[in-house]
């Protein structure tokens, strides 16, 4: 892929209604464009990049065994007055209504219509547990969305939602989303840690929220240092070890601010391990027992011919939010350099020719590169503009490829000038390149 046919905007300097890097980024290298207050279009840059998430966030749903369904935008107000929400979620619900007059709204969540799934089709405990899940747009009227995709009214996400018999087989669910969101985030170069925390609108007697640090962030938190220490490498997906998993996180004090008291805090957390900071939310799961099978008549037949409200849980991920969540992580606002983590990054290398008007040589050496990468599944962007080569670099450290070629006036051709990003530059073979690059992509 050429640069100069590829649709990428790039801006020379910071737009000036940004005020946070995921923001100033997203905006200066074309990923984004808004539409609207807190409504954005994602530009191929960016789409790229949040399409590659996405898939991540798919295959650890599928590893865990939780069966993929799409559920619509729009919903019947109904079954959210059967579960009592209708009025009490607020002004963030944008309600609509339709030509017949009936009262519709966009949806900011999807408890009520997967229960109304779940409660038309599942009628026996042996059908337990089910685990479902969708990636879909969501809508929420935020009052004032800012910080572009981090705090918007439209946003991509993925929800799921747990059905079991009993409050321990619940539980046994809750921990495996709890293992796999650690993976997911682990995959994505992210060190998220789960934290205690408030139900809001979702409601419930149990939740975490799983958070990065970042300055930026608009979590408070308090925790014990030593939570970053702990590794998911021996959790298997059996109660016990889940269970011990959990307990191993849980051991640690770590809330966010609405959870806080100040006397277990300095109870349980040593003065030197003791983190107060600010941090981005990335995911939230929630535990709710019949909260919603309950009014919805969400029950299943049990042994001796009785019934019983199944017991739910909920489990999100903002999969665009994480777009700019990993920008706050990894951009380098001092020196303008972004590098993407190699399994979300739009393009896994740069190639980076010196262009002679009057002499293509570096040029058909970059396209022989290419094609050899191509063969081997590496995505590659050349930079073929007659600009210099400063604003080249520049450039591709915006974009964020994780490792560049740089191809010069004086380049040998058995060997080549390459980098990883915010690193030196050394000189090696084209087939060396393609090992490094294709042994860190079957890591990630």
């Amino acid at each position: 892929m050429y640069i100069s046919k590829s649709f990428i905007p790039i801006l020379k300097n910071n737009p000036s209604e940004a005020k946070i890097k995921s923001h100033q980024l997203m905006l200066r290298v074309g990923m984004i464009k808004q539409s609207s207050a807190g409504i954005y279009s994602w530009l191929p840059l960016g789409f790229k990049v949040m399409k590659k998430i996405e898939r991540i966030v798919r295959e650890e749903q599928n590893n865990i065994g939780v069966q993929e369904i799409l559920m619509p935008t729009i919903q019947s107000s109904e079954i959210w007055k059967e579960s009592g929400r209708y009025e009490d979620y607020g002004e963030e619900m944008l309600r609509i209504k339709d030509r017949q007059d009936r009262e519709m709204l966009y949806g900011p969540t999807n408890e009520e219509l997967v229960t109304d799934i779940f409660r038309s089709s599942i009628k026996s405990y042996k059908s337990l547990p089910q685990l479902l899940y969708h990636i879909q747009w969501k809508f929420r009227d935020e009052i004032r969305p800012r910080f572009g995709i981090m705090r918007c009214r439209e946003f991509y996400m993925k929800d799921a939602y747990s059905f079991d018999v009993s409050d321990e087989e619940a539980n046994f669910s809750y921990n495996k989303f709890f293992l796999s969101y650690l993976k997911t985030f682990k995959r994505l170069n992210l060190t998220a840690i789960p934290m205690a925390a408030d139900t809001g609108p979702i409601g419930g007697s149990l939740s975490h929220e799983f958070i990065i640090l970042a300055d930026t962030g608009e979590s408070k938190i308090f925790t014990d240092k030593r939570v970053f220490e702990l590794s998911t490498d021996d959790a298997k997906l059996e109660k016990n070890s889940l269970l011990n998993m959990r307990k191993k996180y849980e051991q640690y004090y770590s809330v966010t601010d609405e959870k806080f008291k100040k006397d277990e805090f300095e109870k349980n957390v040593s003065e030197k391990n003791r983190l107060i900071t600010k941090g981005i939310e990335v995911g939230h799961i929630f535990y709710f027992g019949d909260k919603y099978s309950k009014p919805m008549g969400a029950s299943v037949d049990l042994p001796g011919g009785k019934k019983d409200f199944v017991k739910m849980g909920s489990y999100g991920i903002g999969v665009s939010r994480l777009v700019g969540a990993i920008i706050e992580a990894k951009y380098d606002e001092k020196n303008e350099v972004m590098k993407w983590p190699i399994s979300v990054a739009p393009y896994d290398i740069a190639i980076i020719p010196m262009i002679n008007k009057n002499d293509n040589t570096a040029l058909d050496q970059a396209n022989k590169i290419y094609l050899e990468l191509e063969k081997n599944n590496i995505d590659a962007i050349i930079d073929d503009t007659d600009e210099n080569f400063s604003s080249k670099i520049k450039k591709m450290n915006l974009i964020g490829a994780p490792y560049q070629i740089i191809i010069g006036k004086k380049s040998d051709g058995h060997l080549l000038e390459f980098k990883e990003v915010g690193k030196d530059s050394q000189k090696i073979k084209l087939q060396n390149i393609i090992k490094i690059i294709t042994e860190q992509k079957v890591k990630n």
